[in-house]
């Protein structure tokens, strides 16, 4: 009999450390987020299921997820840093005055027939409406820049509503991959 509520609480004390492990890995390290939409698109797509790093600090061309203002997470790209200055002329990135290749890009701008694929902006025109990117905020965009819901629209980000960055889809099977 003794064995036996041994044994019992052998399984329990393992079922609760196994709980408690995953409870911190999930809240501290890494968690699950699923693509909502289109604005990602071509790198992400709709439905793809992918891991968080909660650990690190976000970094240019990060894509990163972050709690928006309209109280949802948000997918997107990390563009500008704080104190860079951007702007977008004949679909080039510029930041800080140097243009930037946007590789993750390319197969997308060679689809569009009918124009650019980012309209001409800088900071000024966005809802910021200042030169530069400030301090603990981020400047991110959209993949899909003609159907992007980003910082053009909402203006910068806080970085302590950044979640983490994410690069791992783990979902559908036939689309793992690492993104950049």
């Amino acid at each position: 009999m003794a064995k036996e509520k041994n044994e019992l609480w052998e399984w329990t004390k393992a079922l609760l450390i196994a709980i408690a492990l995953t409870a911190i890995i999930r809240y501290f390290l890494f968690t699950p987020i699923v693509v909502d939409g289109y604005s990602m698109m071509p790198t992400l797509h709709n439905g793809d299921k992918m891991i968080v790093n909660k650990l690190g600090k976000p970094e240019r061309f990060d894509i990163i997820v972050f709690h928006a203002p309209e109280h949802k997470d948000y997918i997107k790209r990390v563009i500008g840093l704080p104190g860079d200055t951007v702007e977008y002329r004949n679909d080039v990135l510029y930041i800080n005055g140097k243009a930037y290749d946007e590789p993750y890009l390319a197969d997308y701008k060679a689809q569009i027939v009918d124009g650019l694929l980012t309209e001409d902006f800088s900071l000024e025109d966005t809802p910021l409406g200042q030169a530069t990117v400030p301090e603990g905020e981020l400047f991110v965009m959209g993949d899909n820049r003609r159907s992007s819901k980003d910082s053009r629209h909402i203006g910068t980000i806080s970085i302590n509503e950044v979640i983490g960055d994410t690069k791992v889809v783990f979902w559908p099977m036939k689309d793992i991959r690492v993104v950049k």
